[in-house]
């Protein structure tokens, strides 16, 4: 279906808007859940490819992407959000060109309320607030991407038009500092140089939000997204007042629709003023919480189960699902990671321990990768078993874990590509490990005493405790042990006839009498010292002395 039978028509508000009409039609249900499906590439045959490459395969669920009825209403909400607020900025109508005419007032008194002319703001607000790992900008990146960033118009004027641009919140809540953020991300995608003209240090915050203003206006800013506003709880109070309150005057005086995201620590901040609340407000604030044990989170999981690279699949089953659940507590984020680290474990275990088991996912498996990849998370998971709205507001950055799940399919990557078949030699290095805890250290001293590397006794340390669970240190030990003499001694190399024969050919030669080996190994035979005998023979000269005149 065309654009023009679907929105021309039927909505008159977008007609002759150059603007709205050469942005993609706007999508059904059906066609917005196909446009933002983004599955992973998988086939059988990659089942039977080396570890390492299966390692590289993993590393694919990270853009695995199922739009789900929140993802859906926010498309919906970013589609009206866009739209409504280029309705009061036509640039066939006097609305677009009085706009201009504000801004230039504005630069030249440098007051960002200054205006010659009575306009109409269409533009809304809008907040998106849920906690860490819900999925807030991977979904809100992956609906935006629907739209090109750059428009380029000839009639009725030439133009750049900028249909979206995301920012990240400053760390310090700096109005000056997401100026000169926005002029670089515009400077990028135009090829200007607004910010060597407008973000330099000499300038007053009021002089840099007036140009940001003007810029945005200039070339018809759709929507900006603010990400991370939790950030602004850092802010100083004056700091703070003074970017909300320019973020209130971009859609109220400007018209330019601003979506806010952040996590709960931000709802104060937005329920502080009637103002801010108010025009967060306009189509309606999105509150996400984590998915509940439900229909919709069985579907999520039963669509990211079929992506194993594993030897054989393993069947999802209610132990696993309870599981996956408990874990991860519902986070989209938490439960994809738990899942690729827990092929990443199955996969390594099988080439070091040497025993095609199948490499098969259990539940011990996954509670003992989430013991040990979520240790850093700990509390945050505990917070939200007990939904403990107060302690989650200091959970707004899962940088730590994406580092961890990063380090460990780097490390597994160098290791097993070194690996031989026989799946005892290690590469000499590998990036350093989280340390481990509850008495592995002293496990792995034991095993190491006893001859094993250490990278090779990590792994089959992890294997002893997923499979039996709870078992005392000594006995862990013991079972180590015992899967190293299931495997059986290693085959020594077997010297080549043709090397043996070579070395006792030469060991039957006749010694040289002046070879330096022969004259020091006689020379120790005869109680006199390596030098006195080189001396002797010659081949070394005694040191000149001075002579005195």
């Amino acid at each position: 279906m065309t654009r023009d039978a679907v929105e021309l028509p039927e909505l008159p508000e977008y007609r002759d808007n150059p603007f709205i009409n050469r942005l993609p039609p706007v999508l059904s249900i059906a066609d917005a859940l196909r446009t933002l499906t983004n599955l992973p590439t998988h086939s059988d045959e990659e089942r039977h490819y080396p570890a390492h490459l299966r390692c590289h395969c993993l590393q694919r669920l990270g853009r695995y992407f199922v739009p789900l009825e929140r993802h859906l209403q926010l498309e919906a909400r970013l589609s009206a959000l866009i739209r409504q607020g280029y309705v009061g900025r036509n640039p066939n109508t006097t609305d677009y060109l009085h706009r201009l005419h504000n801004d230039h007032e504005r630069v030249l008194q440098k007051n960002l309320f200054a205006s010659v002319h009575p306009v109409e703001s269409t533009a809304s607000g809008f907040a998106l607030i849920g906690c860490s790992g819900i999925g807030k900008t991977k979904s809100v990146e992956r609906v935006l991407h629907l739209y090109p960033k750059i428009i380029h118009h000839q009639e009725p004027f030439s133009l750049q038009q900028v249909v979206w641009l995301k920012l990240e919140c400053p760390h310090k809540g700096s109005a000056k500092q997401l100026c000169i953020s926005f002029f670089h991300e515009v400077d990028k995608l135009l090829g200007t140089r607004f910010q060597a003209r407008y973000g330099s240090s000499r300038l007053s915050i009021d002089e840099m939000v007036v140009r940001m203003a003007e810029v945005a206006d200039r070339h018809a800013l759709g929507i900006l997204v603010i990400d991370e506003i939790q950030h602004l709880m850092r802010a100083p109070g004056a700091g703070r007042d003074d970017l909300l309150n320019f973020l209130v005057a971009l859609v109220n005086t400007i018209g330019i629709p601003v979506m806010i995201v952040g996590t709960p620590a931000a709802l104060p901040l937005l329920q502080g003023a009637f103002r801010q609340a108010r025009r967060a407000s306009g189509l309606g604030s999105l509150i996400w919480e984590r998915h509940a044990n439900d229909a919709t989170w069985n579907h999520f999981i039963e669509r990211m189960w079929r992506y194993q690279w594993t030897r054989e699949p393993t069947p999802l089953t209610d132990d696993l699902r309870r599981v996956l659940y408990e874990e991860s507590q519902g986070i989209v984020d938490l439960v994809v990671k738990l899942y690729m680290l827990a092929q990443l474990q199955a996969i390594q275990l099988n080439a070091v321990t040497g025993r095609d088991k199948g490499e098969r996912m259990t539940a011990g498996l996954f509670k003992h990768v989430a013991s040990d990849a979520f240790r850093l998370l700990a509390p945050m998971i505990t917070a939200l078993k007990r939904n403990d709205r107060a302690a989650l507001e200091h959970y707004d950055d899962l940088q730590p874990l994406d580092d961890y799940v990063f380090q460990a399919f780097q490390a597994a990557t160098i290791r097993l590509s070194a690996m031989p078949a026989s799946a005892t030699a290690m590469p000499p290095e590998k990036p350093p490990t989280p340390p481990v805890e509850d008495g592995s250290d002293a496990i792995l001293a034991s095993l190491q005493g006893v001859g094993l590397a250490r990278d090779i006794a990590e792994v089959l340390l992890i294997q002893a405790k997923a499979e039996n669970p709870g078992l005392s240190p000594l006995d862990l030990v013991a079972t180590v042990i015992g899967k190293l003499r299931e495997r059986g001694p290693e085959a020594k190399p077997v010297k080549s006839r043709r090397n043996r024969e070579t070395k006792s050919v030469v060991s039957a030669l006749p010694a040289d009498p002046a070879d330096i080996r022969t004259i020091v190994s006689a020379a120790t035979t005869d109680d006199t010292t390596a030098y006195d005998a080189l001396l002797a023979a010659g081949v070394i000269k005694p040191p000149l002395l001075d002579v005195a005149v």
